[in-house]
């Protein structure tokens, strides 16, 4: 699908289809943004070269899991973006790559499938920011979709904080498994939020002539995007802290139960290795033993074994050992 919006200089705002450039070509002052989503390659690539975009920039945009970056070409600045089409509480997410060619007067995004920001971005406030600048839209785009990731994360601290009360309260390896997954999951959105700072970053410090600095508002907008992408990665990497601290406590509280139950058992033991030795020797089939004809040898044994036995006892209770 392919859908544009067009503001003239007069503050007219037109919406269509590619059929718009042609306007737009012919009206000095106008803005442009044209939104490709799952069009085919051979189709976006026309379009692009329509608008002069580089062949290498075209190539980088049509990779499938190309890493996000922000690369400066003759007649436009590329942004690939990490997006989101789905997220929720428990973290599973959907990532949704967003390219943006941005020129002097005009504005590309190509996504695949549904781009959430975009289509709040589109249907609501696009056309005010387009008529400012074409950049300001882009960085709106990005600006939209990190409150999505943050809201998201938020939700997911309510969840964090259930499983660390349940796990404190009964720790078994069910929630073990589904801290390890969350774990799992917040190093790979740590990633993405760290290609995406570093984005920001570089907006910050270096003055893109499709994204320039001396533009108050554009700085403004460009900070606000960067202290979102900062916020995402610190709550990651909080988030994954608090789970690994989690998982070494369960780990703590399991090997110390392990370490109880070992000395229960020692105590067992110890208290069973001399009854089993005088046992052992009065089970020996020799014939002349000393006390194997004596009257009360059977119960002066039992009691030599309850002596020791219980001597033990007192002596692992003295010491606390259970």
């Amino acid at each position: 699908m392919i859908r544009s919006l067009l503001t003239m200089p007069d503050g007219d705002v037109h919406e269509g289809d590619e059929c718009l450039i042609d306007v737009w070509q012919a009206t000095p002052g106008s803005h442009l943004w044209i939104d490709m989503k799952g069009e085919p390659e051979t189709r976006e690539r026309q379009l692009l070269e329509r608008f002069n975009c580089h062949p290498m920039a075209i190539q980088d945009a049509h990779k499938e899991r190309h890493p996000p970056k922000i690369e400066e070409f003759e007649h436009h600045t590329l942004i690939i973006y990490r997006g989101i089409s789905s997220f929720d509480a428990q973290l599973k997410f959907v990532p949704q790559q967003v390219c943006f060619f941005i020129g002097e007067h005009f504005l590309i995004t190509l996504h695949a499938g549904e781009a959430l920001s975009i289509e709040r971005l589109f249907n609501e406030h696009g056309k005010t920011l387009l008529a400012l600048s074409p950049e300001r839209v882009a960085l709106k785009i990005m600006y939209t979709s990190a409150g999505f990731y943050i809201d998201s994360l938020l939700e997911f601290e309510t969840e964090l904080s259930d499983i660390e009360d349940e796990l404190l309260e009964n720790g078994n390896d069910v929630l073990m498994r589904k801290i390890t997954t969350y774990r799992s999951r917040l190093v790979k959105m740590r990633r993405i939020f760290s290609y995406h700072k570093g984005i920001t970053q570089e907006l910050t410090a270096y003055d893109y002539a499709h994204l320039p600095r001396g533009e108050s508002e554009t700085m403004h907008a460009i900070t606000d995007v960067e202290e979102r992408f900062e916020r995402l990665y610190t709550l990651t990497q909080m988030y994954y802290d608090i789970c690994g601290d989690l998982i070494d406590g369960y780990i703590s509280i399991s090997s110390h139960q392990l370490n109880i139950t070992m000395r229960v058992l020692t105590v067992i033991t110890a208290i069973f290795v001399p009854l089993t030795f005088i046992a052992g020797i009065y089970g020996m089939n020799f014939e002349y033993m000393p006390e194997l004809r004596y009257q009360y040898g059977y119960f002066f044994v039992w009691g030599a074994m309850l002596g020791i036995g219980g001597s033990l006892i007192w002596l692992f209770k003295r010491k606390s050992w259970f």
